[in-house]
């Protein structure tokens, strides 16, 4: 453990909000344990999954998710506040291994929105409802005075089905398995600051955000013994590793020459002083599979159009358990859960 270098974690204990309780790393983490695990902490909600998964007498069973969207500018390259609202629902679904069925959404409009884009956020949401097989079933509106809702928030759930033989969890994982990354890294969130900052680069910056659906199937038909399944939004690769390394008691190390990442987002994030592991994605996920089937599953992912950049990035190991470290060039280090938040509202 010596041979790593750890910088000790900021105050996690506030006395008011912050914006880092947002953004999917500790203080994310320190505000559920602290206050909504023990007021609801029933068994299902403590699983802390993407979705809770629940079951009626002996039925199937039941994927439950919600979520809420708050990004700013509303309208990006590859995107907008409602695709991201359909998207990240799907997604959340998706890699607990369930079938997306069926949405609801919540809209605060702020007064003095104009309604063309309300249109083009609903137009928008329908067509990736479309696209991810989904139907929006119900809905709500509220208004607030004008300047107290930034011109619109979303929030959505969303429901599906598990087969009754699939066990997909962040607890699952275990010594030896590998660990798959579906594409490049940080698409999304450098998408989002570039334009918010109006930072130019040759090439258009575009976010990832894109209905997992269709990857996910086409992976669990290839490997139906997929032990977990997650989407690095808020907080990136690192909450995500982080997150499975804690809850499944392993230490995971990655290789940081296998990590896909473009090199404009790869500029952007040198450029901005942000670490690519930290930023987040809308469009990718990460799965731990036994190593004798990472190979034929990689092949499944590069196969499928939001999969052609998939990558095995590392293993799941014994030693360091609940930590991740990557491997480079210059040696071994840590890679800590984000303390706060590196990129306030990018979903």
């Amino acid at each position: 453990m010596s041979k790593f270098d750890a910088c000790p974690l900021p105050q996690s204990r506030y006395d008011r909000i912050v914006m880092g309780h947002g953004g999917g790393g500790r203080l994310s983490a320190d505000l559920i344990e602290r206050f909504f695990i023990p007021a609801f902490g029933g068994d299902v909600l403590r699983q802390r999954e993407d979705q809770a998964t629940v079951r009626f007498g002996d039925g199937p069973r039941l994927a439950f998710t919600t979520d809420a969207f708050v990004v700013k500018p509303l309208f990006f390259p590859g995107g907008d506040i409602g695709r991201l609202a359909v998207c990240g629902t799907v997604n959340d679904l998706a890699v607990g291994g369930a079938e997306p069925m069926f949405l609801s959404a919540a809209f605060i409009l702020e007064e003095g929105f104009p309604l063309t884009e309300l249109d083009r956020i609903v137009c928008s949401m329908r067509s990736a409802c479309d696209e991810a097989g989904v139907e929006l079933v119900t809905g709500d509106t509220k208004v607030v005075d004008r300047g107290k809702a930034d011109e619109v928030f979303i929030t959505t759930a969303g429901i599906g089905l598990v087969p009754s033989d699939r066990n997909i969890s962040i607890r699952s994982a275990r010594p030896g398995d590998r660990v798959l990354l579906s594409g490049t890294i940080g698409d999304h969130g450098v998408a989002i600051i570039s334009l918010r900052e109006g930072i130019g680069f040759e090439t258009e910056l575009r976010s990832d955000c894109a209905p997992l659906i269709g990857l996910t199937r086409a992976m669990l038909a290839a490997c139906p013994s997929i032990r977990s399944m997650r989407d690095p939004t808020r907080g990136g690769v690192a909450s995500v590793l982080n997150e499975l390394a804690e809850a499944s008691a392993v230490g995971v190390r990655i290789e940081e020459a296998a990590i896909p990442i473009r090199p404009e987002v790869r500029a952007a994030c040198e450029l901005l002083g942000l670490d690519p592991l930290l930023v987040a994605n809308e469009g990718k996920l990460i799965a731990v599979v036994p190593p004798e089937q990472a190979r034929s599953l990689l092949d499944a992912m590069r196969a499928h159009p939001l999969g052609r950049d998939a990558a095995d990035i590392g293993e799941v190991v014994a030693d360091h358990p609940g930590m991740v470290s990557q491997r480079s060039v210059l040696g071994e280090r840590f890679v800590m859960m984000p303390a706060g938040e590196q990129l306030p509202r990018i979903c």
